[in-house]
């Protein structure tokens, strides 16, 4: 187990060894205990949080997030899908002697083994997109290296070899570049990549042959959703050979008006390419969704000030908040801020939000697993807690 879930681990409370059972006792007793529990979940709050959910960098009031992602291979060793329990082991190996070789490069850095950690804290990292769901459900002999700030990570044994990925606050999808080609000339002077003359990397999934590179940004557009402009803007980012899903990549839903946009196409390309293609498509998107805000004040501040109203009242007075509910209201209050009709918050605290308000998050703060019931009763109660109710 890491050190990183080894202290989110509540210890019991010793008792006194005096045998008083007095009220007195009791009621010290107890609130020790709340002390402790309050103590411990702070520390897990403060484990949940990370430099992406910042609020900050260029373009934050509409983009959330810039990623990076290099899918990397060894020569002659299966992909970890088929490779056996022996290999996978030689991977984390040839891993651990690279970080060592590299101390310098990799100052900072932790290797969580995710087989020895639950699967709830497993969730939390997916939440905040630090792992892919695949490498949740499956992680025999798989490991994350996370550096303190957890901008840069790299899976180890997930569908690649390595997943190396920089995960930056607003539009910085140059400097997240950077960062990943760093890391990836690290692990390249120690190891012989699977690579073709003519392909490029090759990697377990087609998708990803010729760069292995993956680059995306996190949106948040309620101003075309609102002007029913979305769906037109969507099919149009498609015909320039981009893809658009939920938060959590392909197969997840749209939600609080979150949409991810990332390049389908890795070969052909330099990596140069690719995220400049993104970057300016990404500009496009901001330049729109600034219009359909301005529009939407233009129409109705009172009524724009008022649905952020609703969404902060209900956000701070709810006795319990489903896990879509919330991110909609996130996103109203999230609007309001930006346009200047919502005080007294900032951006990274509702950025914050939307990741802790997830289920993995909920019962890793909470220190046991939770159903659907109360979930929903914690989620209002960490919501308020955010907001200093």
């Amino acid at each position: 187990m890491n050190e990183r879930e080894k202290r989110s681990i509540p210890e019991e409370m010793l008792e006194n060894g005096s045998g008083d059972m007095s009220g007195d006792s009791h009621n010290d007793k107890d609130r020790a205990q709340g002390q402790s529990c309050s103590r411990e979940e702070k520390q897990r709050k403060e484990e949940l949080s990370s430099k992406w959910m910042e609020g900050t960098g260029p373009e934050a009031d509409i983009v959330i997030s810039s990623r990076i992602r290099l899918a990397r291979n060894i020569k002659d060793i299966p992909f970890p899908a088929l490779a056996s329990d022996e290999q996978r082991k030689k991977v984390l190996q040839i891993n651990q002697e690279i970080l060592q070789e590299n101390e310098e490069q990799f100052a900072g850095f932790q290797v969580m083994n995710l087989d020895a950690v639950s699967a709830v804290f497993r969730q939390a990292l997916v939440e905040k997109h630090l792992i892919s769901p695949l490498m949740a459900r499956e992680n025999t002999f798989s490991a994350l290296v996370l550096r303190d700030d957890e901008v840069v990570s790299i899976m180890v044994n997930e569908e690649d070899h390595f997943r190396i990925q920089c995960l930056l606050p607003g539009l910085q999808l140059e400097r997240a570049w950077s960062e990943a080609s760093f890391y990836d000339d690290c692990l390249e002077t120690k190891v012989n990549y699977a690579f073709h003359e003519k392909l490029g990397y090759l990697t377990a999934c087609p998708t990803n042959v010729g760069t292995g590179l993956r680059a995306s940004v996190m949106l948040h557009l309620p101003g075309l959703v609102l002007t029913r402009q979305i769906n037109r803007i969507l099919s149009a980012v498609n015909q320039v050979g981009l893809a658009i899903r939920g938060i959590y990549g392909e197969g997840t839903e749209f939600t609080g008006n979150l949409f991810q946009v990332s390049n389908q196409i890795t070969l052909g390309q330099s990596e140069e390419e690719i995220w400049q293609n993104l970057y300016d498509v990404t500009r496009q998107l901001i330049n729109q969704e600034k219009k359909a805000r301005e529009h939407l004040l233009n129409e109705g501040r009172e009524r724009l000030a008022d649905r952020a109203g609703r969404a902060l009242g209900v956000m701070r007075y709810a006795r319990m908040l489903g896990s879509q509910e919330v991110m909609q209201l996130i996103s109203d209050v999230r609007l309001g801020l930006d346009l200047g009709l919502v005080k007294g918050l900032s951006a990274g605290t509702l950025n914050e939000l939307f990741v802790l308000s997830r289920p993995g998050c909920l019962q890793y703060l909470k220190g046991r697993e939770l159903s659907t019931y109360e979930r929903d009763l914690e989620r209002a109660a960490q919501v308020q807690k955010c907001l200093k109710v």
